[in-house]
C-alpha cells in the first residue's frame, strides 16, 4: 500500500493525555528556546525553508503543490503513476545506480502524492544530503520514464487497486470523496481508477509536470542542515527553473522567524493528525491565476453530498458514513472544528491499553460502551484549502436476526451525537479534556526528524511561514461550549442549507436517512 493512501485514507488526532483526574488547558511551555527558522525565496520563486535542530539525521524533503485535484478527466491517476515511478531510472542515472545512491544514503527516500501535494522526501546522514538533493532533482527534473518501467508499474498499479478496494476501512472514504464532491476535483481518488491505468503514459506526465512542477509552486525545506548550504544546493540544482512570470526579473528574498520547536503533528499509528491535513492543503492562493497557465485547468471543487448505497452480500460488517462540508484551513473555525473530532473521537470496539487512549470521548462512553454489535465507530476531518469533510461513521455486525444491526438502526446513533454538539452544553471538563489531546497530539510528533522536516516543508507550502504552536494554541484554547454550538450550527444546523453526505456498504441501504437527519434538528438537503 503506498505511503500516499495510507496518509490520506486516515485521519484524527491522538490521544495520549491521562483521563483518571480533572484535566485544565494548558499552554506549551516556553521554557527551550525555539529553533530558528529560516526561509529564502530564490530568484525563480522557490522557496527554500529550514529549521536547524540538533540531531545524528538529517531530513530533506521537496514539496509541490499538485496532487490529484488537479487531475481532468483526461489526466485521472497521473499523481497516483508519478508517485510510483518516483527514484527509478533517469536521464543520467539507470535504474540500478538509482538504487545503490539510494542505499548509500543509509537512510530512506521516498514519493508520496496526496490530493494536494506530491512530496520527495530524505531522511539521511547529514554528510548525505548533497546525494539527497541531487537524487530528488534528477527524478523530478530529469525522468526516463521508461515503457518497461511504466508497463511494471501499471500491474504494480492493478495489484494495489484490488488490494484497498478489499479493505472498505480504505477505499469507503475515498467513495465518500466522490459522494461529496460529485467526482471532480477533491472529489478525485488517490488511486488510479482501474479504467485509466493502461491511459496514463509518458507523455502525460511529462506535460502534468511542466504544468504544475513550476519554482513558484515549491517549496525545498531542510532540518539538521544549514541554511546557507540548502540554499546553495537547491540554486544547483533548481535555479535553472522558470517560473510562470518569468519575463519579470525578481531578487531573491531572505526572510526569518522564530517558532516553537514543538509544532503540530500527530504520531498516532492509525491516523494523520489536525495539522498533517492542514498542510497537505494546496497553496495556490499564493499566486495570480491571470499569470498562472495551469489556471486553465479547473482546480475548485464544489461541494455537492449526495448519497451511495454499495450492496455486498458477503461483507463480514456494515459500514455506515455520513459527513458534512467542514471550513477550509484558512478559516479561523478550523480549530473548533477539530476539537469537535477529538470530542466525539471513538475507535475499535477493543482497544488495547488504558487512560489517556481517548476512552473518555463520546463515542466510546455512548456508542461502543452500549452496543456491542458495532466493532468500530470513529469521527473524521479531511481538511483541504478551501473545503472540508467532517462527520462519523461505524463498522457494525449484519443482522442475524434477533439485534437490529441494520443501516437504518444505526445511523440514528450517530446522527444523535452531531445533534448533541449543536443543541447541548458541553461540560467544561469534557470540553477541556479534548482541547489537552488535540494540543498534545499536535506537539508530541515531532520527536521523528521526517516528521518535523515535512511540516516545515508543508506550512511553508501553504501559509508561507511556519505557524507557532502558541498561535495554534490560543486558538484551540478559545474554543468554549458556545462556540462549539456555534459552528456545529455552521456546518449541519437546519438553517445552514447544508447537505449530508451518506455512504453505506454492506447488505442492506440506509432508508430514509433524510428523515433521520429532520428528526434530530439537522440539515437534511
Amino acid at each position: 500500500m503506498r505511503r500516499a493512501a495510507v496518509h490520506s485514507l486516515r485521519n484524527s488526532a491522538s490521544r495520549r493525555v491521562p483521563c483518571h483526574r480533572s484535566i485544565h488547558a494548558t499552554k506549551p511551555s516556553s521554557a527551550s528556546p525555539d529553533p530558528p527558522v529560516q526561509i529564502t525565496t530564490l530568484p525563480n520563486g522557490i522557496r527554500v525553508a529550514t529549521e536547524n535542530t540538533p540531531g545524528h539525521f538529517s531530513s530533506l524533503g521537496l514539496y509541490v503543490d499538485a496532487g490529484s485535484r488537479y487531475e481532468t478527466p483526461a489526466t485521472l491517476g497521473v499523481s497516483h503513476f508519478l508517485d510510483r515511478m518516483a527514484f527509478k531510472t533517469t536521464k543520467t542515472r539507470s535504474e540500478e545506480d538509482m538504487a545503490a545512491d539510494i542505499d548509500g544514503l543509509g537512510g530512506q527516500i521516498l514519493c508520496s502524492s496526496a490530493r494536494e501535494s506530491i512530496m520527495y522526501q530524505s531522511s539521511h546522514f547529514h554528510e548525505g544530503t548533497p546525494l539527497a538533493m541531487s537524487l530528488i532533482a534528477d527524478t523530478v527534473l530529469d525522468p526516463a520514464f521508461l515503457p518497461e518501467e511504466i508497463a511494471a508499474q501499471r500491474e504494480a498499479a492493478r495489484y494495489e487497486l484490488r488490494e484497498v478496494s478489499s479493505k472498505p476501512e480504505m477505499i469507503l472514504p475515498e467513495v465518500l470523496h466522490h459522494v461529496a464532491y460529485g467526482g471532480q476535483g477533491l472529489g478525485n481518488s488517490l488511486l488510479c481508477p482501474e479504467d485509466r491505468i493502461d491511459q496514463v503514459d509518458a507523455p502525460m506526465m511529462r506535460k502534468f509536470m511542466q504544468t504544475w512542477y513550476r519554482p513558484e509552486r515549491m517549496v525545498i525545506a531542510g532540518a539538521g542542515m544549514e541554511h546557507d548550504a540548502l540554499v546553495e544546493l537547491t540554486a544547483k540544482h533548481f535555479a535553472h527553473l522558470k517560473d510562470a512570470d518569468a519575463t519579470k526579473p525578481r531578487a531573491e528574498v531572505r526572510t526569518s522567524q522564530q517558532v516553537p520547536a514543538n509544532l503540530l503533528q500527530s504520531s498516532q499509528q492509525s491516523s494523520p493528525s489536525f495539522l498533517k491535513s492542514l498542510t497537505r492543503s494546496a497553496s495556490s492562493y499564493l499566486y495570480n491565476p491571470q499569470q498562472d497557465p495551469a489556471s486553465s485547468v479547473p482546480s475548485q471543487s464544489t461541494y455537492t453530498g449526495g448519497h451511495r448505497f454499495i450492496h455486498d452480500p458477503t461483507t463480514e460488517f456494515n459500514h455506515v458514513y455520513l459527513a458534512y462540508e467542514g471550513v477550509g484551513i484558512h478559516d479561523d473555525d478550523v480549530y473548533t472544528v477539530a476539537t469537535m473530532q477529538v470530542l466525539l473521537g471513538g475507535g475499535g470496539s477493543f482497544s488495547a491499553g488504558g487512560p489517556g487512549k481517548g476512552m473518555y470521548s463520546r463515542l466510546y462512553t455512548h456508542i461502543l460502551n452500549h452496543f456491542p454489535q458495532i466493532d468500530h465507530c470513529a469521527s473524521f476531518h479531511h481538511i483541504y484549502t478551501d473545503s472540508s469533510l467532517f462527520g462519523l461513521f461505524a463498522s457494525f455486525i449484519p443482522s442475524s436476526g434477533r439485534q437490529a444491526n441494520n443501516p437504518a438502526h444505526i445511523l440514528p446513533h450517530l446522527v444523535h451525537q452531531l445533534s448533541l454538539l449543536l443543541y447541548s452544553n458541553i461540560p467544561e471538563q469534557e470540553l477541556s479534556r479534548a482541547k489537552n489531546q488535540l494540543k498534545s497530539s499536535l506537539m508530541m510528533a515531532l520527536e521523528s526528524r521526517a516528521v518535523e522536516v515535512e511540516d516545515l516543508g508543508r506550512q511553508v507550502l501553504v501559509h508561507n511561514r511556519k505557524i507557532p504552536v502558541s498561535e495554534m494554541c490560543d486558538k484551540i484554547d478559545a474554543v468554549d461550549a458556545m462556540t462549539v454550538r456555534r459552528v456545529a450550527a455552521r456546518l449541519f444546523g437546519p438553517r445552514s442549507a447544508a447537505k449530508a453526505s451518506v455512504v453505506v456498504m454492506g447488505r442492506e441501504d440506509v432508508g430514509d436517512y433524510r428523515g433521520v437527519l429532520r428528526k434530530y434538528g439537522l440539515a437534511e438537503a
